[in-house]
C-alpha cells in the first residue's frame, strides 16, 4: 500500500465513486442523493483553501483503495485547534486494514499541524468504524439519538473524540 495525497485532478472522480457507493449503500453518510463532480470541485476547493489534507492510499497500480480527510469542527475561532475526520475505504477493499492505515496518517497530520482534538462522527450501528476508533485510543464521548432519518429508519450519531499532545503553547485568537 502506497500513501498520496490526492488531487481533484488526480483522484477527485474516484473520491467520488468512493463517497457514491457509501451514500447509496450504508449510514457512513447521512446524505440521500449521490454527488456529483462539481461537488468534488467545491470540496476540493475547501480542502485547498483551509489546507486540509487528502489522504489516499493506492495499490502499487495507483488505484485509490481509500482515502482520509479532515476539516473544520466549527465556524468559530476558538474551535481552531479542533478538527473533524473521515475515512472512507473501497467497498471492495474494507477489512484488510486500509481505514487503520490511513486514520494513523490523518493522527500524525494533524499533531504535525498542531491541533489538538480530532473528532469522529460516527452511526453508532457502524461497529466496524467504532472499533477502529476505540483501538486508536478514541472514546466515545456523546450520541446525539436520532439525529438522522436514512432507510426508513432512525440513525444515533456518535462522537468519538482522541486528544492530541498539541499544541505546546495554544494562543487565543
Amino acid at each position: 500500500m502506497n500513501f498520496v495525497d490526492c488531487t481533484y485532478t488526480t483522484y477527485g472522480e474516484a473520491i467520488l465513486d468512493i463517497f457514491n457507493e457509501a451514500i447509496i449503500n450504508s449510514t457512513a453518510l447521512y446524505d440521500y442523493q449521490p454527488r456529483t463532480m462539481e461537488n468534488m470541485v467545491e470540496w476540493f476547493d475547501r480542502k485547498i483553501t483551509n489546507q486540509f489534507p487528502v489522504i489516499g492510499a493506492t495499490n502499487n497500480g495507483g488505484e485509490l483503495l481509500g482515502f482520509a480527510s479532515y476539516g473544520t469542527f466549527r465556524q468559530w475561532t476558538a474551535y481552531k485547534y479542533t478538527i473533524e475526520h473521515s475515512v472512507y475505504v473501497h467497498h471492495q477493499h474494507r477489512g484488510q486494514g486500509i481505514g487503520q492505515a490511513l486514520l494513523e496518517k490523518l493522527i500524525a497530520s494533524a499533531i504535525d499541524r498542531q491541533y489538538h482534538t480530532l473528532i469522529g462522527g460516527i452511526d453508532m450501528s457502524n461497529q466496524a468504524s467504532i472499533s477502529l476508533h476505540q483501538k486508536l485510543g478514541f472514546r466515545h464521548c456523546g450520541t446525539i439519538a436520532q439525529a438522522g432519518f436514512k432507510f426508513g429508519s432512525w440513525l444515533d450519531l456518535g462522537f468519538y473524540q482522541l486528544l492530541l499532545p498539541t499544541p505546546l503553547q495554544p494562543i487565543d485568537g
